[in-house]
């Protein structure tokens, strides 16, 4: 691994994040987050774009004065051309332009979906990257797919999800519990306190490797409508156990099909990536199944499973050994495949 100083930028969503890479390791990963759209319970692009405005050369400064790193000493610059809301990327896109035109250091495109999956190559993400083939679970507020990742730019979704993502449904459910948003943290610490197997919601029966969750926020609204009319304060009296069972509910969902992928394709190599992989939950399912199946896990740090800089940064150093850089042409995108 090459000893050269890569900026990423990541500004895909509602987060503005930058961070310093050096070879493999991360010197800095800076992250502003949007209080905002609490308010809304749920991301408003319009402020969302607004909001990375304000936050980018603030959050890029502190992450160079972090890192002890000149402007003049960096190599490239990575930023995420996409997949995500595209006034965001936008901002992104057009800063990491401008700072590489005015430094005249290459500009290199990174796929947020990629850099979830890649982040298990950062040094300290894991005791020990993944090995080749693997499966990769990503599970996020926007993506739900089964990856298999042959190589680190040979990449093959096998499974995704036919509507909502399973960060969506725990955020859609959260907003049918009266929760703040984002509710997935909210239900994972609820859950702790609750029993999972309370209550019962209806899976999806989907053929091959896809998923399905709008079923179950169905199920969860039907439920709570007829047993809030009998008690007005059911959801208020069981919402632990509430959590816990929707929390189980969801993760079988995902590992059903998870676990059919490695069985059918004989892979024991398996990994989790995005914002949902910081669940609680989920992470002990994985480590239950090193232990049931003899999977080897990679689970990443929880500073590299939400949106963030540094796995920006992974790949673009990962490019930058290949010399696949872009041009000044390039332009943000929502839809960016793998």
């Amino acid at each position: 691994m090459s000893d050269s100083i890569i900026l990423g930028i990541e500004s895909s969503c509602d987060d503005t994040s930058a961070a310093i890479i050096k070879g493999n390791s991360i010197l800095s990963n800076i992250a502003a987050n949007q209080e905002i759209h609490k308010e809304y319970g749920g991301v408003v692009p319009e402020l969302a774009s607004r909001a990375h405005q304000q936050n980018i050369i603030p959050v890029v400064e502190k992450s160079l004065t972090k890192a002890n790193i000149q402007q003049n000493a960096i190599s490239a610059i990575g930023f995420t051309r996409g997949p995500g809301l595209l006034g965001s990327l936008l901002v992104g896109t057009s800063f990491a332009k401008s700072l590489a035109m005015s430094l005249d250091v290459p500009l290199i495109e990174v796929n947020h979906l990629q850099a979830h999956i890649l982040a298990h190559f950062i040094d300290d993400a894991n005791p020990v990257p993944p090995k080749f083939p693997f499966l990769c679970l990503t599970v996020s507020g926007g993506h739900t797919m089964i990856v298999l990742v042959k190589d680190y730019f040979d990449m093959e979704i096998i499974g995704k999800t036919t509507d909502d993502a399973a960060g969506e449904a725990f955020d859609k459910i959260g907003k049918i519990f009266d929760l703040d948003y984002p509710a997935g943290p909210i239900i994972d610490r609820l859950a702790k306190e609750g029993n999972p197997d309370a209550f019962k919601f209806n899976k999806p029966r989907l053929e091959n490797y896809d998923y399905s969750f709008s079923g179950i926020k169905t199920s969860v609204l039907y439920f709570i409508q007829k047993e809030v009319k009998k008690n007005p304060d059911f959801i208020k009296e069981n919402m632990n156990d509430l959590c816990a069972s929707v929390q189980k509910c969801i993760i079988e969902i995902l590992m059903n099909k998870l676990e059919k992928a490695a069985k059918d394709l004989n892979i024991k190599e398996v990994a989790i990536a995005g914002g949902v992989s910081a669940n609680s939950a989920l992470r002990k399912v994985m480590q239950d199944n090193h232990e049931r199946l003899g999977w080897n896990i990679y689970i990443p740090k929880f500073e590299y499973t939400t949106d963030n800089a540094a796995m920006i940064a992974m790949v673009a150093q990962l490019k930058f050994e290949r010399g696949e850089f872009t041009d000044l042409r390039t332009t943000a995108t929502s839809k960016y495949d793998l």
